[in-house]
C-alpha cells in the first residue's frame, strides 16, 4: 500500500478535508497485477474513470475541498482482469505550480486578489478542472465546478491531451456537468459569469465544434451547476443561491440564497433562440445534480437532488462554516413542466434519504428511464458516501445497498454488460475506502439486485481519496 507525505493548509486549522478519507496521494501509480476478491465477470468490459481534488502543495491560506489538483483514478476492466492507474489533470495551473514547486493560488476561502489568473469569464479561481469526467468523441473530457477550461484526456492511459477548444469554436468557458446525447452525438453545455451575459447556452455538434451558442438573459449573476436535455429540448436553472456582491467586494467568497426569490427553470429548443426560452417558476431550492429528464406528451419530467437549505446551519469560524456549506442534504424530487399552460407541479420521489451523485444508463440520457442509481449520504460532519440506492421509477421501490461501518463509496456508474439489452442490465462500479486500514478497492455489484452485494471486489495499490464524480466508458466506445 503506497502512501505519501501529508499536505496541509496555511491555516493552522485540522481541516477534515485533507485527513483520513480525504488526505491527497502523491503518486500516480501503474498497476496490472492486482488481487481479486471474487471473479470479474468476463461481460465486463470497460473503463471506469472518477475525478477529484487531490492538493498537490500546501495551500496559500485556509483549503476548501474544492480547491484540491484534479486528480483521475481508471480501472479498466478486459475478459475478466483489471489493470489500476492513476494521473494528475495537468491544468495550465497544475503546471504553473509544478513549475515553481509551490502554491500559487488561494482556494475559494480566501482574497483572490493576487491569484496569477482564474477562468476565460472573469472568476478569479484556480481551475483544478477537478469535478467531473465525460466521454465524448473519443476522448474524456475532465471540467470544473464552478465552469472552466474542459481538458482532454485520453480514457485508457489518462494523459493530459491539453485544452479542447471543440475545433477553436469555443469562446468562454464549460460547467461542470455537460450531457452528451449518443444518439445524436452532440455535447450539451453552459457558462456563467459575473458580469453579463450572465448565462450562455450551446450544442456541441458531432462533428466537434460548436454549432449553436446564445446569450440567454439573467436577473443577475447566478451559479448553475447542472442541467438536463430531453429528445427536444435543454433545461436550463435560475437558481436562488449567488454570490453575496458585497463580500466579494471585500474580496471574500460567500454565498447568499435568497428564499423570497423561486426556483426558475428554463425549457429552450435544443437549438433555439433567446427569445425561445421558457421560464417555469418552483418552490426556492438548490440543485447540483440532475437524475435525468425527458418528455411526456405536452409535458417535460425533470428528476434531480434536491437541497432545500443550501446554506451554513450556524455560525463559527471560517472552516465551521465551509464544512457546513458543503455537507449535502438532498432529496430525489420530480418536476412536471407543462408546455401548454406553463404549470409546474413538483412532488418528492424519496422524502426520506438522503441520497445525490445519481446516475443513470448513460445510453438513455434525455429518454424515459426507469432506474436511478444514488449514493446514500452518511449522517456525519462531513461528505461521506455509506452505500448505494436504486430507485425504480415504474414500481416506486427503492433498493440499497450499505459498505458497513468505516467504510465509504464513491459514485457508482451504470457499467452495461456486453450484449446489455437494458438499463439494468449491467453492473454498477465503485471505488471503495475502508478509513480504518486506510485501504481501497473497487466493487462491482449487478444493478439489477444490489442488496447482494458485490460479486467482486478489486484490491488496489492505494488508497483512493474520496472525490467527486465518475463515468464509465464501453468497450466498444474504447473501439
Amino acid at each position: 500500500m503506497v502512501e505519501s507525505v501529508v499536505i496541509m493548509d496555511e491555516s493552522g486549522e485540522s481541516n477534515p478535508y485533507l485527513l483520513g478519507v480525504y488526505a491527497p496521494v502523491q503518486d500516480e501509480i501503474t498497476a496490472d497485477e492486482l488481487t481479486v476478491i471474487g471473479r470479474i465477470p468476463t461481460d465486463l468490459n470497460g473503463v471506469y474513470l472518477r475525478n477529484g481534488p487531490n492538493a498537490r502543495f500546501p495551500m496559500r491560506g485556509r483549503y476548501h475541498w474544492f480547491d484540491g489538483d484534479g486528480m483521475v483514478h481508471a480501472v479498466h476492466f478486459e475478459n475478466g482482469r483489471a489493470r489500476y492507474r492513476n494521473r494528475w489533470v495537468r491544468t495550465r495551473a497544475f503546471d504553473a505550480e509544478s513549475a515553481a514547486g509551490r502554491s500559487l493560488w488561494t482556494g475559494v476561502m480566501e482574497n483572490p486578489k493576487d491569484n496569477p489568473f482564474g477562468n476565460a469569464r472573469g472568476l478569479p479561481f484556480k481551475d483544478t478542472a477537478n469535478t467531473d469526467v465525460i466521454f465524448h468523441r473519443g476522448k474524456v473530457l475532465a471540467s470544473w465546478y464552478l465552469c472552466g477550461t474542459p481538458y482532454s484526456l485520453d480514457p485508457l492511459s489518462l494523459e493530459t491531451l491539453g485544452i479542447d477548444t471543440f475545433l477553436d469554436t469555443l469562446g468562454g468557458d464549460f460547467m461542470a456537468h455537460p450531457k452528451v446525447d449518443e444518439h445524436t452525438g452532440e455535447l450539451f453545455w453552459f457558462d456563467y459569469g459575473p458580469r453579463p451575459p450572465y448565462l450562455r447556452y450551446g450544442v456541441v455538434g458531432p462533428e466537434g465544434g460548436v454549432e449553436h451558442c446564445v446569450e440567454l438573459d439573467l436577473p443577475g449573476a447566478r451559479l448553475p451547476h447542472d442541467m438536463a436535455i430531453t429528445r427536444n429540448h435543454a433545461i436550463l436553472m435560475d437558481l436562488p443561491l449567488y454570490q453575496d456582491l458585497d463580500a466579494a467586494r471585500q474580496g471574500r467568497y460567500r454565498l447568499t440564497f435568497d428564499r423570497e426569490l423561486p426556483s426558475r427553470f428554463g425549457v429552450i429548443p435544443r437549438r433555439g433562440q433567446a427569445h425561445e426560452i421558457r421560464w417555469f417558476e418552483a418552490k426556492p431550492c438548490y440543485i447540483y445534480h440532475v437524475v435525468n429528464a425527458w418528455e411526456e406528451g405536452e409535458e417535460i419530467v425533470l428528476d434531480v437532488c434536491r437541497v432545500s437549505r443550501p446554506a451554513p446551519y450556524g455560525g463559527g469560524s471560517p472552516l465551521a462554516r465551509m464544512i457546513s456549506y458543503l455537507k449535502l442534504d438532498a432529496r430525489m424530487y420530480r418536476y412536471r413542466f407543462d408546455l401548454r399552460t406553463g404549470r409546474t407541479s413538483e412532488e418528492y420521489v424519496d422524502a426520506d434519504h438522503n441520497t445525490e451523485f445519481p446516475s443513470i444508463d448513460a445510453r438513455s440520457t434525455g429518454h424515459p428511464t426507469r432506474y436511478a442509481y444514488n449514493v446514500s449520504v452518511a449522517d456525519a460532519e462531513t461528505n461521506l458516501f455509506d452505500g448505494l440506492v436504486r430507485y425504480d421509477n415504474v414500481t416506486g421501490a427503492k433498493e440499497t445497498y450499505y459498505y458497513g461501518p468505516g467504510v465509504y463509496g464513491s459514485e457508482a456508474p451504470f457499467a452495461p454488460r456486453d450484449g446489455s439489452t437494458g438499463e439494468d442490465d449491467g453492473y454498477l462500479i465503485t471505488f471503495v475506502t475502508d478509513e480504518r486500514e486506510g485501504r481501497s478497492e473497487v466493487q462491482i455489484l449487478h444493478a439489477s439486485r444490489i442488496s447482494e452485494g458485490p460479486v467482486a471486489r478489486v484490491l488496489l495499490p492505494q488508497r483512493v481519496p474520496l472525490g467527486f464524480h465518475a463515468t464509465w466508458v464501453r468497450a466498444e466506445q474504447l473501439r
